[in-house]
């Protein structure tokens, strides 16, 4: 961008943009205000305060095989954060799926990331009250990706975990999907910085809590834990819950002292990015065998089984 000449009338310089974006984005379609565009075009105001503040809620569902996986439970999770951050849509809940399906449709993927987002938006007036407010909605489908590539699931991830705490539940609802993420990000350079590939952060009474976008699970003999305090109740998280129930499994949601994660026979970590995704090494060290354990292996193969179960999973409507 260059500074063209000043007006000498008002004494303010016309902007004259030089620069053309040359910057490559992922292939795909989102949706904003009532339109369908290509991703390079999806832009957002610099005044909306889910920019500014951070005042966003979200949710995101994959695509696998041309099926949405679980959708109804990602929409309940969205519409529930909208309501508890009094945020309101113009589009119901049937609106807002017909969107999130057109976004792949006409993106043409059979295997998408899929995103539905609600920002606080802004006032036409710059007002600091978010009352006043225009919240806006968004949604876009890019191509699947996941947290681990195809080698970290085959040898499992190396964690480290990261004396960095998570925000507190009385300060933001962790419950509620968000873009709160300095904690995480800051745990992920933590974890880098001794050689792992992602990261886990503490809860604010020195347990584990999360990763950035997963839940844990640790496996001792046959028998799953995961954090119950300061975390997303993950919709992976959910589906390993369901998945024990149905092969007799046993499951539970406690606090998790560091200490036992490195004593698990098993330890993976879940989210809609990758599904279940298993865990070899934390803080440099093997976890049991140091390879991808049986019960991790078995959830794994159920968990991609149910994808095309009607019960689980949602056909797009391709054109």
């Amino acid at each position: 961008m260059t500074l063209a000449t000043t007006d000498a009338t008002v004494g303010v310089p016309e902007v004259e943009t030089t620069h053309k974006d040359t910057r490559r984005y992922p292939h795909g379609v989102a949706f904003m205000d009532g339109q369908y565009l290509p991703m390079s075009e999806a832009k957002i105001s610099v005044l909306d305060w889910g920019f500014l503040h951070s005042d966003a809620t979200y949710d995101t569902v994959h695509v696998w095989e041309g099926r949405f996986f679980r959708l109804d439970l990602h929409l309940d999770r969205f519409f529930r954060g909208m309501d508890r951050l009094r945020m309101k849509l113009p589009y119901h809940r049937r609106e807002v799926e017909r969107v999130l399906s057109n976004c792949v449709a006409l993106s043409g993927h059979k295997s998408a990331y899929v995103e539905m987002i609600c920002t606080r938006g802004g006032s036409p007036t710059f007002s600091r009250d978010p009352r006043e407010a225009e919240n806006r909605f968004i949604a876009f489908a890019v191509p699947f990706g996941s947290v681990a590539n195809k080698e970290q699931l085959e040898r499992g991830l190396h964690v480290g975990v990261s004396e960095t705490v998570r925000i507190p539940p009385k300060s933001v609802d962790p419950t509620i999907k968000n873009y709160h993420w300095l904690d995480l990000v800051r745990g992920l350079y933590d974890a880098y910085d001794v050689g792992a590939e992602t990261a886990l952060i503490m809860d604010t009474n020195g347990n584990i809590a999360e990763g950035p976008g997963f839940n844990v699970f640790t496996v001792k003999n046959r028998q799953l834990k995961t954090p119950a305090f300061g975390v997303l109740p993950g919709i992976t998280r959910q589906s390993v819950f369901d998945l024990c129930g149905e092969v007799g499994l046993a499951v539970t949601a406690a606090d998790l002292p560091r200490l036992e994660l490195g004593e698990a026979d098993e330890v993976f970590i879940t989210s809609t990015a990758g599904g279940i995704m298993p865990v070899t090494r934390v803080d440099g060290s093997s976890i049991g065998s140091g390879k991808v354990g049986v019960v991790t292996r078995q959830l794994m193969d159920l968990y991609w089984q149910k994808h095309s179960d009607d019960a689980w999973s949602t056909p797009v409507k391709y054109a």
